[in-house]
């Protein structure tokens, strides 16, 4: 077998329906299988699970073990010669495995293979690339230097802003939400570490990877969404948990002064705060006009009945994919796209060349009653039912 998908879920049953339709999708011509590992949702994902996906293996654990331990778990079933860890809030383009996995089999000295995300409004997500966060590049994140000084090279590490977001090259450093490398070399590393129930063991396991001579590549040729917010909830657990992430990897990778260690600490409890607070709700514009990009007249009564606006129908039968004249952009407008017409490439392809147009966007995911989407990497995803 080419590859085994592992996504690990915890309380996103919508976004992890959609995701998994669209890695069905992006292994349609791939020796592959999908593993989903539940850390024991309080929703019914694994109900929508074995009622949508009866194929897909399924994993249920009885208590919430974090992101290491959930992956590893399902790694340890899994019977590709390469692994793809997924957030179970993305989506894949068809192309998106069949391209990754060919650039992968070209590199001599494989660690892992990133791609480049962008947030649900199209927007480049910069931690798709990054640079060892030593206490010094630590310390540029921290105080902003990298915004204040972009084209000085020593504050651009963090996010190896050396390299553009549409070039290929080795990095240091890749996200948890996408990395795909051999099963082998996952396995003789120990996988992520368990010690770290999450935030860091992404920066962990791609460190230990260059450690052992291995090249970790960003891989920009194919654009994968990842919605980001929704994978967690912004509250006091997720401060207490990314203080105690920063201070794991430190502790395991670098001698530093007390000094620094207390710097560090004040700057972690910081940073902490201010991402806890992003994750709050904002008052959001509620749009003025819809364009259902479908074929399927009869969803749009539906649609308007729900949202009770005007909904214009843009036929994929008879037009192509573009923005309608009878819009005008001037007003908040929402772009629904009907999965059942409409391709993942294409819906992906097309948020990423309308970013900040204004415009936000949602997905009805084949053979559902359901839209979803994020208007930004910060704020939890919206879903809107039909029924």
């Amino acid at each position: 077998m080419q590859l085994s998908v592992i996504i690990l879920n915890y309380n996103v049953r919508y976004f992890l329906e959609l995701c998994v339709l669209s890695v069905q999708s992006a292994l349609e011509h791939i020796d592959g299988e999908i593993i989903v590992v539940d850390n024991n949702s309080e929703d019914d994902s694994c109900q929508m699970m074995k009622l949508r996906f009866p194929n897909v293996k399924l994993i249920e654990n009885r208590d919430n073990y974090g992101f290491p331990k959930g992956n590893n778990i399902g790694v340890a079933i899994a019977q590709g010669e390469y692994i793809c860890i997924l957030n179970p809030d993305t989506v894949v383009a068809e192309d998106t495995f069949t391209k990754v996995l060919a650039f992968a089999k070209k590199q001599k000295n494989l660690g892992n293979v990133g791609v480049k995300l962008i947030d649900g409004a199209g927007n480049f997500l910069p931690e798709s690339k990054r640079g060892v966060p030593t206490p010094f590049v630590a310390l540029t994140k921290m105080l902003g230097l990298y915004k204040l000084f972009p084209k000085v090279k020593v504050f651009g590490e963090y996010y190896a802003q050396h390299i553009s977001e549409n070039e290929t090259a080795r990095v240091d450093i890749l996200v948890g939400a996408f990395m795909l490398m051999k099963r082998d070399l996952y396995q003789e590393l120990g996988g992520f570490d368990e010690d770290c129930f999450m935030y860091s063991d992404d920066i962990d396991l791609s460190f230990r990877m260059l450690q052992t001579g291995k090249c970790n590549y960003y891989y920009h040729e194919t654009t994968v969404i990842h919605y980001k917010g929704e994978s967690t909830v912004k509250d006091g657990v997720y401060m207490k948990r990314f203080q105690e992430a920063m201070e794991f990897f430190y502790k395991k990778h670098f001698k530093v002064s007390r000094f620094f260690s207390f710097f560090m600490k004040t700057g972690i409890l910081f940073f902490s705060f201010i991402k806890m607070f992003q994750g709050q709700a904002k008052a959001k514009k509620i749009p003025q006009s819809y364009i259902l990009y479908s074929s399927n007249d009869e969803l749009i009564n539906k649609i308007a009945s729900k949202l009770q606006k005007k909904v214009f129908l843009h036929d994929l039968k008879t037009e192509k994919m573009v923005i309608s004249s009878k819009i005008s952009l001037e007003t908040k407008t929402e772009v629904l796209f009907d999965n059942n017409y409409v391709s993942f490439k294409e819906l992906i392809n097309f948020i990423e060349s309308l970013k900040n147009k204004g415009l936000s966007f949602k997905v009805l995911p084949k053979n559902t009653a359901f839209f979803i989407g994020s208007d930004n990497s910060n704020e939890r995803g919206a879903i809107v039912k039909l029924e």
